[in-house]
C-alpha cells in the first residue's frame, strides 16, 4: 500500500488540517494534525487514526504503525521535533 493511499483515506474519513504519512517497508509513520484531537485522550486519537485504516491492517497492507496525533496548538510547538525528514 502506499502513503498517498494511507492519506487519501484518512482525509477522507477524518476532518485533518496537516497529515502526514511515510512509510519503510510495511511500516508506517503517520503524523495526524486536527482541532478535534483537542477533546479526545491519547488512546481515543490513536483508535481514530486506526478505525479508517482497520480493514488495511487485518488484511496485512499496513503491518504496523507509529502514529503522532497533534491540535493545531500542539503542532506549533511540537513540528520542530517531529516533521518528517
Amino acid at each position: 500500500m502506499e502513503c498517498k493511499q494511507v492519506e487519501d483515506i484518512l482525509r477522507e474519513k477524518l476532518d485533518v488540517e496537516e497529515l502526514f504519512v511515510s512509510s519503510e517497508g510495511t511500516h508506517y509513520k503517520i503524523i495526524a494534525v486536527a482541532d478535534f484531537f483537542g477533546e479526545l485522550s491519547p488512546v481515543k486519537r490513536q483508535q481514530a487514526i486506526y478505525a479508517p485504516l482497520n480493514e488495511h491492517i487485518a488484511s496485512g497492507a499496513l503491518h504496523a504503525l507509529t502514529i503522532k496525533t497533534f491540535t493545531p496548538e500542539q503542532w506549533k510547538r511540537e513540528k520542530i521535533f517531529n516533521m518528517p525528514a
